[in-house]
Order: C-alpha cells, then structure tokens, then sequence
C-alpha cells in the first residue's frame, strides 16, 4: 500500500514506520471505546498557533462533543492579529435544543474546564447541519474560507451547499 516518496527510499520508512516499531503513523488519531468500537478522531498533525501555544484541533473538537448538547463540532484557526490564530467552532447541536446565546457560553465554558481557557474557542457558531462532503467529512478548507471572509472555493463535493452560504451570511451579518 506504502509506496515510497520519489527520490527519498527511506523516508517513508522514517517518517511512518519507525516511529513506533509495530505500529503504523499514518496521522490520523483514533480511540477505542468500552465496547470496542474504534472512534476516528481526526488529524494528529493539525494545529493551531493560540498566542504562541500549539493547541490541536481534535483536542478542542473532542472537548465541543463532550457536551451532552453537542452532536458534532468543526474547528478552525483563524487568522487573529494579535493571537496569531484564534479557534473558531462550527457547532451542530443535536435535534431539538435551542441555539441560544447562553448555550453558545454554555459550551466556552465546557471547553475551557475540560482543557483551559486557552483551547476555547473565540467564536462558536450553532448550526443544525455541517459542510460535509456526500461521504460524510466535514470541509474544514471551506469553514476556513467562511471564517476569514474569502470566496468560497469549489463546492460541488458537499451533500448540501446550502449549508455553507448559510454559514458564510451568518458570518457576514455578525461581522458587519
């Protein structure tokens, strides 16, 4: 399946062999629940730079579903000019709670008890649906481009579009 990187034969071996003898790094984090069901995580390698700490997206992310209204979350970083980065948190609530600005503060504070105020997010937006492609992974890329007020790239692999024009107006109506 490992094929090789051009030009560099044991770098692949280095990088996702070695590591940890007995064990592939491929990146991504994973854990395994009491009934043995494995729970893919996300991305080991994606972080964000907060005031000069490295705080990762699937710690913050793990934190947000530790709520018991929480159904899914997706964060980002976004650009912060003093922070450097700042979290951002895309938050579906689960079916039939109320998307109030005390729930929003309500979550903060759940993250910041769970991993320090550090890892709370900034901004925390509710919603009922998320940008996911028709598989099912969530488009960080295009929460990124709502979040720093960029045109949105290509849409055409999300089950509904419609959810990220939603997100970017919210945005945009908040932010003006």
């Amino acid at each position: 399946m490992l094929r090789g990187i051009y030009g560099e034969p044991r770098a692949l071996r280095q990088a996702v062999l070695e590591p940890d003898p007995g064990h592939v790094l491929h990146g991504d984090g994973a854990k395994r629940d009491k009934e043995g069901y494995l729970w893919l995580l996300g991305r080991i390698d994606d972080v964000m730079n907060i005031s000069g700490h490295r705080v990762s997206t699937m710690e913050v992310e793990s934190a947000l579903v530790d709520h018991p209204f929480v159904a899914e979350a997706a964060v980002i970083g976004r650009t912060h000019e003093i922070k450097g980065q700042a979290i951002a948190a895309f938050v579906t609530i689960k079916a039939g709670r109320p998307q109030t600005e005390e729930l929003k503060k309500e979550i903060k504070e759940h993250v910041a008890k769970k991993i320090g105020a550090l890892g709370a997010p900034r901004r925390c937006d509710l919603r009922g649906g998320a940008a996911k492609t028709r598989s099912g992974k969530i488009m960080r890329r295009l929460l990124r481009d709502v979040a720093e007020g960029r045109a949105l790239g290509d849409t055409t692999t999300l089950a509904d579009a419609t959810v990220v024009s939603e997100l970017k107006k919210k945005y945009e109506d908040k932010e003006g």
